[in-house]
Parts: C-alpha cells; structure tokens; sequence
C-alpha cells in the first residue's frame, strides 16, 4: 500500500493511517481507493482483526475529498464524443460499492478526525459506525460539493438524511454548508467529541467496549427513517415542496447539481441503501457527463487553488511576505484591506488626510471583527488584531514599511501628489501598489521614480467578503513587485488574477459591459422588469439595472466622462452615455443618494422607480427574454475575447477566475472562456455576427475568435485536443 498504512495491534484493534504521498491533504485517487479496497478485504476475511479505527497522518486534517484535478479524464471522454453512461455509471459506483463494503464488511469500523473532513472523506466517515471527533474550533466537517457544480456521491446524499433527516441534510448539502464540531454532535452527525490528539485512542476505547457494533442504524430491522420519508409523509412533502421552490429560485435551473441532488435525495430515501447508492450513482454519471461539471470544477476549485499557489509568481524571484504595510485611505476599501492585513498579523499604519478619518478606518475593522466574536474571534485576539493599525496623518509613520497600498480618491493627480509623498519617506526600491479601478497603472506609475516597482492591487468591495485581487502589471512594471504582490495576496488568503495594463483592466473593464447593456436595452424602450430578472435567469447576481445603482450611476458616469476626455474623437458614443447622463442630471445617482433605477425607501424595500417608463418609455413590441438574455451575456464575453486578443488578459484561467469572483458572472459556465469553449467558438461568432448585425458594432467578433473559428481551436488547449 501506497496511501494507506496498516497495524494492528495486540487487541486485534487495525490502524488505518492515511497519507497519501505528494498532497498536503489526503485525497482519494486511483491508489487509494485501490489501497482501502484491499483494507477491507483484510479486514473482514482475518479473524484476528476485531475492528478498525481510520485515521489521518497529515497535520492538515483527515480527508479532503476526490482529488478532482485529475477528474477531467472520467468527466470528459477521450475522444471528444458522448459518454458511454453505462461504462461512466460503473467508474462513478467504484467509490460507492466500496464504502458500502466498509460499513457492511463485519467489523465495527471507527473513524478518528482531526482537522478537515470534507467531500469524499466524509462520506468516507458517514460510512464508518463510529464517527469521533476533535473538540477545536478549526475542525471542518460536510459535503461542500454543490459549490463546484457537483453533488456528493459517495453515498453522502443517502447516510446524510438517515443521520439527520432530510430537512437539515438538503440545508447543508444545498448550500455547501460546513459543520463545526459542536454542531455535528447536536446534529448527532458525530458520535463523539474529545481533545485534539486523543482521537484515535479513543476509537480503540469503543471499539473494544463495542465488537458486536458493526451494523449501521438503517440496516438495523425496524430502522425508522429521521422525519419520515415517502410521498405518503407529510413532513417529507412538504420539504420537498420547499427545497425545490427555493432551488429554482435561487439556482434560475441553471446549475445541474442541485436538481439532481433533489431527485437521489427523494427517490433513494425510500429503498434499501443497497438500491439508494445506485439511484445515487445514476444521477451522479448524469452530472458529470455534462460540460458544466468540467467547467466548474476546472474554474472554482483547480485553476483557483493553483492561482492560490502562486501559479503566475515569478519562479526566479525569493519570498518576500509583507511584515509592515503603508495602507494610505482610510475609506471603505483601505479601511477593508487594513483589516484582513491585520488578521493575518501584518502591522498596518492606516494614513489618511484627517486623524479623525483614520480613526474611523481602524473603527471600520473594529466593527468587522466584534461581529467575529464567537466564530472563532475571541476578545483578546480582536485587541490584538487591532493592536497592529496604527491610524495616522504622519507620512514620517510610514517609515519601516515594506509594501504600500494606495486607496485614495480617484484622480490621477490627487494619485501622485500622495505617491510623491510615500516615495520621499520609503525611498522607490519599496513596492508601490495603487488600487485603483480604472485609472492605467503605467500613467500613475509616472509618478514612483522606479516604475518597475509600480504595480496595481485591484480589490472589491467589501474587502472582507470579496475573495479576488486583480494584479495589474504596467508597462515597467518588474518582476519583483509582480512576486511581492502576489506575496502579499497570498498572506491575506485571497485568490489573485494577473493582467496586463489597460483602462479598466480586466474587471471592471468586462463588468461594465453588463452594466451598459442593459441601459442600451432601456434606452431603446425595453421593460427595466424584463431587462431585471432576465440578468438574474442568466445567472448574473442581480440584474444590470440594480448593480448599477449599488456600485453608482454617477460613478459609472465619471468614468464614462474621464474616457471622453482622453479618447477625444476616438471615443465611442453609446446610448448607454445618454441614460447614465439623463440619470444623473435627475440627480438620480443610484443607492447611496437613495434614488436611481430603484427607490430606496427609508426602512422598506427597494422597487424600481415607477419614473423609469416614463423618462424611457416602453417600446410598443417588447422582446423575447432569450434575445434580452443573448445580449446580456454574449456583450460580456465579447469583451473578455477583447481583453485576451488585447494581451489584457495571458491566461483563460485568468478571465474565468476574475469572471466568477470579480463580478459574478454566471458560475455555471465555468467563467467566460470556458463557456465559449463549450457553445464552441464557431457558434460564438456566428451568434456575434448577427448581434451586430441586430445592435452594432460592439459586438463584432474580434480578429482572433475568427481564427479559432476557422481552425478549430479553443482557449483551453485540452479541449481542442480532444475535439481533434
């Protein structure tokens, strides 16, 4: 055995220590599963074993389920045709008749965690009679499939429901919802707790109290189902009646996994787990069979744990962690970037122009992490988090920092008379970062003797919830400060993209387009309801219309005001101008002056402004919403194809990742690319031609997609190879 160690000792009590080699967290792979099949063959057939206790000999915890980067080959067949769904069916079934074998082999089998169980490894637990665990607040414990467009299966959708029945087990599987420790025993999810260290101990204390303990509750004769199940139970029903509701709402029947969790979790409830695991598998094979499993599992969990790892850190440059931080405004962004510096023990001097302004940035995390306490904050560390925040007017404070942020207003000169000041205290070899969203990193660069030491550190609001930092590098920029940022991304816990300089860069460049079009679509007298809740069918968080009021019309409308200035005759006129300009002169700014497209009324509910048909009014033939939902979305992805043939963007992973987590596009893509990828990009263009044909010329296909569509290739190189 490779992944598996196996002892056993003089009670007949056998040890299963995974570690799997070469992870930093055990995974299940082809060895292992190969390696625990063969464990619990020894396991039932030598009469010297009693028992088992399963455990982990990673510090990083128990199991973190399938090892899903080397899924691709089982989601997508080699040749690029259709899945054989009888032969995918049998891969998929290997983990579930093993886990069956486990609970049915016997023996009592306990299972002994310590940190993160999650996925594949706690099925693995659910299957195992015993289930102890350690008492500490950093110990994760569930089924967080869902959210990277899978559903468990390894037979947590039927053990789940038998645990706790199926209202609790569809809220936590639904959302991807994680159990704490404390939790898991209320829930009776596990059966014990104990002090870290003493788990396995205390497996073997009960396996030896318990030898005849080795039947699960549901093969148990008069078993009774948590709640009761079948379309006969009221209880059930009702659940069902529920989840679906809320599924379709807040899914928009967009996302495969969730349905089919629905259906294996309702269909498998009422047969022999022996039948419930198959019902499983067979929806299971269905989604993975389907692009949108690849995709999402590629974008949301691979290429986003690679990004964390520092897949586009300059190799040649050493380690350089960020030990004290020059963060200069102390608004809603730079006090949002002191905070989580601060918790991740980075001393931060917090400069603004006014003390009392810096104070109220240091009360801003104050405020953040009182709401902690409890959840792993304790009072004495939110004192001691806030200890390293240094609020302050005195450039002269910034001495002995070694990375800076800059969050000041949004006016190029405003951006270098503050840069000019930070450079007379710290001296051009330090890192300068600016954050801004639109302004070119090249031309604020101007104002840092070192350019190469200029870099943009592009953060989104609120910083403390908002995972992605777009790192934008300028014309000069070097890879030192390339590492240092990315350093520093890494220390705080985000997911970074790298792009290249432009106005806009890539996000706010790609998510300004949903915002426009759906003006476009206003100005030519389609229904702000329709054009609302079509943003949100496509998958998008809110509909055009209302991310506009949050993030400001006006915003929007100085920016537009700024490209105007500088592109001169080369700018582009859109109708989109003419609304945001039409809003604003109505003093009209979005949520923070409580009127844009929406009311906002003190105390109520937001509505859209009853003035809107009025200011724009409906033309007297609305359109479909699939042509309102083409345009939304394929005005998104022709800007991102922009940014790729621009050199804006080097990497597909790059825009799928920044898509997803910048702005919200649809997840169930798998981001802008890889949708473009799956449609195929021939189909793309032909369905750009004829938006441009319908609309103009912003959505002309760019020179590149043409190419690609002409030769067949696509943005991620593997499809293309198995298309061949």
């Amino acid at each position: 055995m490779t992944t598996i160690q196996f002892d056993v000792d003089a009670d007949g009590i056998a040890t299963l220590t995974i570690d799997v080699p070469g992870q930093s967290m055990n995974v299940i792979g082809p060895d292992f599963i190969t390696d625990l099949s063969s464990a619990i063959d020894r396991i039932g057939q030598e009469d010297a074993i009693k028992g088992a206790v399963i455990c982990s000999g990673k510090a990083s915890g128990f199991m973190g389920g399938m090892d899903l980067k080397n899924m691709e080959s089982m989601l997508v067949p080699a040749n690029g045709g259709a899945p054989d769904m009888a032969a995918l069916f049998d891969k998929v079934f290997v983990l579930n008749g093993m886990f069956r074998r486990l609970e049915t082999c016997g023996k009592p089998i306990a299972c002994a965690i310590e940190g993160t169980c999650v996925g594949g490894g706690f099925e693995l637990a659910l299957a195992c009679h015993r289930r102890i665990v350690a008492d500490d607040a950093k110990v994760q414990l569930g089924l967080p499939e869902i959210l990277v467009g899978l559903f468990p299966g390894g037979g947590g959708s039927q053990r789940l429901p038998r645990i706790t029945g199926v209202q609790t087990a569809l809220m936590y599987m639904l959302q991807g919802k994680l159990f704490r420790p404390q939790e898991a025993l209320g829930l009776k999810v596990v059966d014990e707790l104990v002090a870290s260290g003493n788990t396995v101990s205390a497996a073997k204390t009960w396996l030896k109290a318990n030898p005849a303990a080795s039947v699960q509750p549901w093969d148990q004769k008069g078993y009774r189902f948590p709640g009761g199940a079948g379309g006969f139970n009221p209880a059930f029903v009702q659940t069902f009646i529920g989840a679906t509701a809320m599924t379709m709402k807040q899914t928009q029947r967009n996302l495969n996994g969730p349905i089919a969790l629905l259906s294996a979790v309702y269909e498998g409830a009422t047969l022999p787990m022996d039948r419930a695991i198959r019902v499983e598998s067979k929806y299971f094979a269905k989604v993975i069979a389907d692009p949108q499993a690849r995709n999402m599992v590629r974008t949301l969990f691979v290429n986003k744990q690679a990004a964390e790892r520092g897949a586009r850190r300059p190799e040649d440059v050493a380690k350089s962690p960020t030990r004290k931080l020059a963060m200069l405004g102390a608004g809603m962004m730079g006090a949002g970037v002191a905070t989580v510096s601060a918790q991740a023990g980075i001393d931060v001097v917090l400069l603004d122009r006014d003390q009392a302004y810096a104070e109220k940035g240091k009360d801003h995390a104050r405020a953040v992490l009182t709401k902690r306490l409890g959840k792993g904050m304790t009072p004495e560390k939110l004192e001691a988090t806030l200890a390293r925040i240094t609020p302050t007017t005195d450039f002269a404070q910034l001495d002995g920092c070694d990375f800076v942020i800059e969050a000041v207003f949004e006016d190029t000169a405003i951006k270098a008379e503050v840069t000019k000041k930070v450079e007379a205290v710290l001296g051009a070899d330090t890192i300068f970062g600016s954050n801004t969203s639109t302004l070119p990193i090249s031309a604020l660069a101007k104002a840092w003797s070192k350019p190469e030491n200029f870099i943009g550190v592009h953060f989104f609001s609120p910083v403390e919830k908002m995972p992605l930092v777009e790192i934008i590098v300028g014309e000069k920029t070097g890879p030192d400060a390339i590492a240092k940022a990315l350093d520093f991304v890494a220390q705080i816990k985000k997911t970074p993209i790298v792009v290249n300089d432009s106005r806009g860069f890539y996000t706010s460049r790609c998510f300004g387009t949903y915002v426009q079009e759906g003006a476009e679509l206003l100005a030519e007298g389609v229904g702000a309801p329709l054009i609302e809740n079509v943003g949100k069918q496509l998958g998008m968080p809110v509909g055009p219309l209302a991310v506009s009021d949050e993030v400001s019309i006006e915003l929007g409308y100085k920016v537009m005001s700024a490209a105007k200035k500088e592109l001169g005759d080369a700018y582009v006129h859109s109708a989109a101008d003419d609304v945001m300009t039409k809003m604003v002169e109505m003093d009209r700014l979005g949520r923070k002056n409580g009127k844009g497209y929406y009311d906002y009324p003190e105390g109520g509910k937001k509505a859209l402004w009853p003035g809107l048909s009025e200011t724009f009014p409906l033309a007297s033939v609305q359109p479909a919403s699939e042509d309102v939902r083409t345009r939304l979305l394929y005005r998104q992805l022709i800007e991102c194809a922009r940014c790729f043939e621009e050199g804006v963007l080097e990497t597909p992973e790059d825009g799928d990742i920044g898509a997803i987590f910048g702005w919200g596009f649809s997840p169930w893509t798998g981001g802008p690319f890889s949708h473009m990828d799956t449609v195929g990009i021939r189909k793309v263009v032909e369905t750009l031609d004829a938006l441009t044909a319908a609309h103009g010329q912003r959505f002309a296909p760019t020179a590149q997609l043409r190419d690609m569509a002409a030769s067949g290739a696509t943005f991620y190189p593997a499809a293309a190879q198995k298309a061949a």
